[in-house]
Formats: structure tokens, C-alpha cells, sequence
């Protein structure tokens, strides 16, 4: 399948203003914008064919033309990153696969975007995808010492045994009274949710024409959109292997994920 990766990006966060701007220093002490930085995460993806920065901001157009990003300009008007994935349509061409890759995840592993078109590859029935990750021990920790703060960060994703999404939340769910039980982690209840989708053209497009709905507005979570209208979303469960994974949500979240930059000597 011919399969553009689109990085929506944004400069009025409300949380986090200019966050694609935003310098994280890698392991050498350079320091590049979060974009760039999603942007040479997007290009490690094998199976990929083009990847496309899509913004309504000139100031991040023009950051992403000195390390030589292709970009797509849409409406300020979007209000999320799928919408604005769809507005790019147009600018793609002919494309079999679209993958909304977020400009705040710089650390997504390039096998969570393989494993999403193989699964999409496989499965012509599935319009919709999105990767989910049983938490270990410092993801469960994380979540709940954000929920704890009062702080807004990761996602997390119920669905049934057949991989249909039944809920994703701000909140940590299902809800489970035990600790983490570090003798048997596979038995952890809690998945993270990793903010990529691919999605059939058909969807994308479907998915600008239906309009916000209630649960969606309260969570702020753009798939909500789909499971408002009925649209399945399948969840597809990847693994770490041994990868931390952190998305910028916050300024806070920054000295984070400098951190496994260098671990990981990420230049």
C-alpha cells in the first residue's frame, strides 16, 4: 500500500504554546524542535513512503524547511490532528494508507507504525488503527503520580478481546485497586495509549464530516470522535521492547524525554 505518514502540527497549544518549536537537547548537546525531532522519527518507519508536515502556522513551515520536511498548509480552523490530517488529503495525491503521527512523540518506536500498516495490510475490513501498549512498571507509576498531581498526561485505552475500542481516557482505565505486580507485569490491566492512527482515506474523510461529540469535548481525545459516531477503531497491541515511551504534553515533560534522548545517544 502506498502509505504517507502526516505529522500534524500546531502552534496554539493551549497547554504547551509553540510546543513543535519547542529545543529538546539530544545526547551530543545539540538541541532541535520537538518537530524535527517527530519528523526523523517518522522517516525511520519502514513501509513509508513520504512524510508530511501538516500546519497552519508559517513559523513551523518555515522551521521545517531548513532540515528539508515536506509540508502541507491547512486551515486554522482544525481542531484536531485528524482533522487536520484530513484537510491534507488534497495535498497527498493518490494514497492507499494515511498515519497520523504526533508532533509531541519524538520517542514513537518505528515497529508501532509497522505494526499498524501490517495489521491494515492484513485486514482490508479494518478503516481505522491505533496502537496500545501494556503499561509497565513506570508507565503504571507515571500515570498515576500525573493523575495524583492533578497533571494532564497519557492516555489510556479499554477494548474488547477482538481489539474493537470500547473507551480511551484521560483517567487511568479500568480502574483497579491492586498495586503493580512486578512477579507477573503481563497481568497489568492498564494499556497506554499511543497517539498514532492509519486510517483509509474513506475514514479520514468520513471523519472531518461528523461533528464533535460530548465525550470527545470532555476528554479532549480526537478518536472519540469515531466511537461517538460508531465508527470501530481497532486497537493493535505492540511491545516496548525495552523502548520508553513519552510524549511532550506538558514543558514539564521535556527534561523526560531529553533524558532517553540520551540515553539512547540520539544525536
Amino acid at each position: 500500500m502506498k502509505t504517507v505518514v502526516v505529522i500534524p502540527a500546531r502552534y496554539a497549544s493551549s497547554r504547551f504554546p509553540g510546543k513543535p518549536l519547542a529545543p529538546l537537547i539530544g545526547a551530543t548537546g545539540v538541541a532541535k524542535p520537538l518537530i524535527r525531532r517527530s519528523w526523523e522519527a517518522a522517516r525511520q518507519v519502514a513501509g513509508a513512503d513520504r512524510v508530511v508536515i501538516a500546519t497552519d502556522d508559517d513559523r513551523i513551515r518555515a522551521a521545517a524547511a531548513t532540515f528539508g520536511a515536506e509540508t502541507a498548509m491547512t486551515s486554522p480552523a482544525c481542531a484536531n490532528g485528524a482533522e487536520r490530517c484530513a484537510d491534507a488529503l488534497p495535498a497527498l495525491g493518490e494514497v492507499d494508507l494515511v498515519v497520523n503521527l504526533q508532533g509531541d512523540a519524538p520517542l514513537t518506536p518505528p515497529w508501532f507504525v509497522e505494526a499498524l500498516i501490517a495489521e491494515m495490510t492484513a485486514r482490508p475490513e479494518v478503516s481505522v488503527a491505533t496502537p496500545v501498549l501494556r503499561c509497565d512498571r513506570a508507565a503504571w507509576e507515571g500515570l498515576r503520580a500525573d493523575r495524583a498531581a492533578g497533571r494532564v498526561g497519557a492516555t489510556t485505552a479499554v477494548f474488547a478481546e477482538n481489539g474493537r475500542a470500547l473507551y480511551f481516557s484521560k483517567e487511568v482505565l479500568p480502574f483497579s485497586s491492586r498495586p503493580f505486580d512486578a512477579a507477573a507485569p503481563e497481568d497489568c490491566p492498564v494499556f497506554h495509549h499511543v497517539g498514532v492512527y492509519a486510517y483509509r482515506p474513506a475514514a479520514l474523510a468520513a471523519y472531518a464530516a461528523m461533528a464533535e461529540t460530548r465525550l470527545e469535548r470532555e476528554e479532549g481525545l480526537e478518536q472519540l470522535r469515531f466511537l461517538g459516531h460508531d465508527h470501530p477503531v481497532h486497537c493493535v497491541t505492540v511491545e516496548a521492547r525495552g523502548a520508553v515511551f513519552w510524549e511532550v504534553n506538558n514543558p514539564g515533560d521535556v527534561p523526560r524525554v531529553e533524558a532517553v534522548l540520551r540515553e539512547r545517544g540520539t544525536v
